[in-house]
């Protein structure tokens, strides 16, 4: 008796450890590049990868008590968009110290698991994986983002 390929197929289970680690150090990561959270409205930084240069902008959309939100768009330099790139809203939760993408600017909501194949195409983990490239993004402001105005803490 053959099993068919989608009997086969394990249904995707998040690691919920991973993504409360991943959640942890991305708001890590942004408090060190938004120390003066509660009075910079937004700060850029630019990062150089061979001969292109992208400036990475972070904004503040909210302030409330226990929570922030920020945009993190990259800005790329003239002519050179062919390629959008996702603005991501990003949830700070200050009490839980996480930072959590929480949807694109231009989308609803994500949800933390979909089915494959899904109307919109999203892919069994894409929470999962936009808070990867999050944490990818902020690594590189941290480790080679230059920004000309002064932090003040």
């Amino acid at each position: 008796m053959g099993v068919t390929g989608a009997a086969m197929r394990r249904k995707y289970v998040p690691d919920l450890s991973r993504q409360m680690a991943q959640c942890e150090a991305n708001y890590a990561r942004m408090m060190k590049l938004l120390p003066d959270l509660d009075v910079c409205d937004h700060r850029e930084f630019q990062v150089y990868w061979k001969a292109h240069q992208v400036v990475v902008r972070l904004e503040v959309e909210e302030r409330f008590a226990y929570t922030s939100t920020v945009l993190v768009k990259q800005l790329h330099e003239s002519g050179s968009s062919w390629l959008t790139t996702p603005t991501l809203v990003v949830r700070l939760y200050h009490d839980a110290t996480m930072a959590e993408v929480i949807c694109q600017k231009s989308r609803r909501q994500l949800s933390g698991v979909y089915g494959y194949p899904n109307r919109d195409m999203h892919h069994p983990d894409e929470k999962a994986q936009l808070n990867g490239y999050l944490g990818e993004w902020l690594n590189h402001c941290l480790n080679h983002g230059h920004h000309n105005e002064p932090v003040f803490v």
